[in-house]
């Protein structure tokens, strides 16, 4: 699935346990997202958390935000086995 935000093309690469809802996340998104190259959904007691990951060469790298740490972030910021999706944005 494509989705197109103000001009931004994201592709969902991995929606593990049918966590992504589109409403959900739109209601979620803000232009704070924008600069990420990568945005993790994960639901927990029945809310979604966005986070945003970016790959090392991209203007404004912040190692706490590094999408090579992203596995870890599942394991030790996320709820155990909790539904989360993956999203890219698409001209990354």
């Amino acid at each position: 699935m494509i989705l197109e935000i103000n001009g931004n093309k994201y592709k969902i690469i991995k929606n593990y346990k049918d966590a992504f809802d589109k409403q959900d996340f739109l209601e979620k998104f803000t232009e704070y997202f924008y600069n990420y190259d990568y945005i993790v959904g994960d639901i927990s007691y029945g809310k979604l958390r966005l986070k945003g990951f970016n790959l090392k060469d991209t203007k404004g790298f912040n190692s706490i935000n590094d999408y090579d740490k992203l596995e870890k972030y599942l394991k030790e910021n996320c709820s155990y086995e909790c539904k989360y999706f993956i999203i890219k944005k698409e001209n990354v």
